[in-house]
């Protein structure tokens, strides 16, 4: 594969819009250095172009978004017919016909083709108020305050998801106003002992002090390092869940709608949660989320007397159905989940080559389109300078990715599904000039 920048960047354009911004926003939203960021412009399949022209492969899909890729033709159509229609609703009060599909689209696709009856639905626009819609329903329908969540967990940064996000590096500005109803337990790595693990769970969530109402959990770790659980991890919360009544909630904002190759993560597991978490990938480019529970769950919510207390302006926009309603047919075309498998195994061992050359690259992992490697120093240790060095030396030469793991050092791929399987080889064959 071709390198594929015409110049070097960041370019004059980007360099200028990275100034007006240190003007203009908060200095601590969009990171800014010398070789960071570039500007998008505009974006197709795997390829984004810059603001000055150049073009770039993402490994990102924009953060796990464009699972489908860019400018997908008919999810385009879709948005422009939605636009000429209607932009806007009433979600709570007047809603639009695609709002109902698509709950029942979403009750198909979850408990339904989990055999679990039917399920209800409570939409939002980010995947932070999916997670809070589902610790709200948990607290209604146990009575109970205590949620167990996971050490190196991310489910956003509103000041609810953020109670549960189990990383200090988030949570320690803001400690002071953050409410105590969250303990974190280790998230296991395959060294754990399942028996051991499983009791030291059991007498967390039995203190008599803290009764725990909820369990969250990604049944993959994106944010925090690409982290893959042993086999028996998500089957013992579900035993816990049913021994303490607890419910499960599984947040699959980042793998669900086959980022793993499986419509879900949990599904490798075959275990079905109370309640699911979706996001990103569920409209390919709009903010439109979702907490799916079962119907039995849900409906622990009083009936609306004409005032909702959970709802939002923005709730069931009919754009935002529209494009949820034609991803989800995409998604589901057959034979995906087998695309993204074989491009995964294309990826994995790709890195795993990589790790083999004792370049400062360990612990090489994924599932599906979703992986990480790390990088260390020559002593092993977690290198996330050089981590950073890479994202911005990779940038230079056309190649988007991003860092993450609780120590920055984990280099993450998650790619469009409908990246070429050249492109992923060269892309990783990039990273060997910043070996150690």
């Amino acid at each position: 594969m071709l390198p594929l920048l015409k110049t070097v960047v960041p370019g004059p354009e980007s360099r200028r819009l990275a100034a007006e911004l240190a003007q203009n926003e908060s200095r601590n939203v969009t990171f800014l250095s010398p070789g960071f960021p570039v500007f998008w412009d505009r974006a197709e399949g795997a390829s984004v172009w810059d603001a000055d022209g150049n073009r770039f492969l993402d490994l990102t899909s924009g953060f796990g978004v464009a699972g489908l890729g860019y400018g997908e033709k008919s999810l385009v159509a879709a948005v422009a017919d939605q636009a000429a229609k209607l932009l806007h609703g009433m979600g709570d009060v007047h809603p639009t016909a695609l709002k109902a599909c698509l709950c029942a689209e979403l009750s198909r696709l979850t408990f339904e083709a989990w055999g679990a009856g039917p399920g209800k639905v409570i939409l939002g626009c980010t995947g932070a108020e999916a997670v809070e819609a589902a610790l709200k329903t948990a607290a209604l329908a146990t009575g109970k305050r205590g949620v167990l969540a996971f050490r190196n967990g991310y489910h956003g940064l509103g000041y609810g998801a953020l109670t549960v996000t189990g990383s200090d590096f988030f949570r320690a500005p803001f400690a002071a106003q953050l409410a105590d109803f969250a303990r974190f337990a280790p998230y296991p790595g395959h060294e754990f002992d399942a028996v051991t693990y499983a009791a030291s769970l059991e007498e967390a969530l039995t203190q008599a002090d803290h009764p725990v109402g909820a369990i969250l959990v990604e049944p993959i770790q994106g944010r925090g390092g690409q982290n893959i659980p042993p086999n028996w991890f998500l089957p013992l919360l579900r035993r816990l869940a049913d021994r303490t009544g607890a419910l499960l909630i599984f947040d699959e904002i980042f793998t669900g709608w086959y980022r793993t190759g499986q419509r879900f993560a949990c599904d490798y597991a075959m275990t079905v949660p109370d309640l699911v978490c979706l996001g990103k990938a569920l409209t390919g480019g709009f903010p439109l989320s979702a907490c799916v529970g079962k119907a039995a769950v849900i409906d622990a919510w009083p009936l609306s007397t004409g005032e909702a207390i959970h709802t939002s302006t923005f709730l069931g926009n009919p754009l935002g159905c529209r494009m949820a309603l034609e991803s989800l047919r995409l998604l589901e075309a057959p034979g995906l989940g087998d695309l993204v498998m074989r491009k995964g195994e294309i990826l994995l061992a790709a890195l795993r080559d990589l790790e083999a050359k004792d370049l400062g690259f360990v612990r090489a992992r994924g599932r599906g389109l979703m992986a990480g490697i790390d990088v260390v120093d020559r002593a092993g240790r977690p290198d996330p300078a050089r981590a950073g060095a890479i994202v911005e030396g990779m940038l230079a030469e056309g190649v988007i990715l991003l860092s993450d793991g609780p120590d920055r050092n984990t280099v993450a791929f998650t790619p469009p599904f409908v990246i070429g399987e050249e492109a992923l080889r060269w892309a990783v064959g990039r990273l060997e000039r910043w070996g150690a």
